[in-house]
C-alpha cells in the first residue's frame, strides 16, 4: 500500500485561502490610502478656493451702514476686477494685520469733489443712494462730513495710477481715504457683492 505524503505548502486549498486573506488585507490597505488621498485632494481644493478665489468675510463696526451692518457675513471674490463703487476689502494702511471694508469712489484718473453733501466724480453729480444722513442734523453732517477735494486732502488733482480713493457709506463714522489717503490697488484682497448672513438678509449687496 502506498502512502501519500502531506506538505502544507503544497495544499492547493490552503494556498487559495492564504491568497484570499492577503487579497483582503491588500484591498483594505488600498481603500485606506485612497480615502486618505481623497481627503488630501478635497482639502487642497477647499484651501485653494479660499486662498485664490472666494472666502467668507465678517463685517466689524458700523462704517458701512446702512449698506452693511456689524457682523454681516459676505462672500469675498478674490479674482474679480475692481471698479468704481465696488465694495472692497484691503489691509488697514495703519495696521496691516487688520482689514477694512469700504466703497471705491475714485479710480486712477478720477477727480473727486464733495460739496454741500453731494459727491462729484469728474464733475458729474453722483447719486449716492447708499448713504443715509437723514438721522443726522445739518450741523453734525457739516462737521463730520464736510466738503473736501483731492487737492485739499492729498494735494493732487486726480487719483494717481495704481491707487484707489475709498469711503465708508456711513460718512459720519468712517475712517477712510479722507484720513489715511489712497489705497494701493495691488493690496486689495477682493471685492464683495453677496451677503451670506444673516439668513433674513441673504442676497446681493447693492
Amino acid at each position: 500500500m502506498s502512502e501519500s505524503s502531506f506538505e502544507p505548502g503544497n495544499d492547493r486549498y490552503g494556498s487559495q485561502n492564504s491568497k484570499s486573506k492577503r487579497g483582503k488585507k491588500k484591498s483594505f490597505a488600498q481603500e485606506l490610502v485612497s480615502t486618505f488621498l481623497y481627503i488630501i485632494v478635497i482639502t487642497g481644493i477647499f484651501v485653494g478656493i479660499r486662498t485664490f478665489l472666494f472666502a467668507p468675510v465678517s463685517v466689524e463696526g458700523d462704517s458701512m451702514n446702512p449698506t452693511l451692518e456689524h457682523e454681516d457675513r459676505l462672500l469675498l471674490n478674490k479674482v474679480s476686477s475692481v471698479d468704481r463703487f465696488d465694495i472692497i476689502v484691503f489691509p488697514a494702511p495703519e495696521d496691516p494685520d487688520k482689514q477694512y471694508i469700504k466703497r471705491v469712489i475714485g479710480v486712477p484718473g478720477d477727480q473727486i469733489d464733495y460739496r454741500n453733501q453731494e459727491m462729484y466724480v469728474n464733475n458729474e453729480l453722483i447719486d449716492e443712494s447708499y448713504v443715509d444722513l437723514t438721522q443726522e442734523s445739518d450741523e453734525v453732517s457739516a462737521y463730520y462730513n464736510g466738503d473736501f477735494s483731492l487737492p485739499s486732502l492729498q494735494g493732487v488733482e486726480a487719483v494717481p495710477e495704481g491707487m484707489l480713493f475709498v469711503l465708508g457709506d456711513n460718512r459720519i463714522n468712517s475712517k477712510d481715504s479722507r484720513s489715511f489717503g489712497f489705497v494701493e490697488a495691488e493690496t486689495v484682497i477682493g471685492e464683495t457683492s453677496l451677503r451670506i448672513w444673516p439668513l433674513n438678509r441673504i442676497g446681493s449687496v447693492d
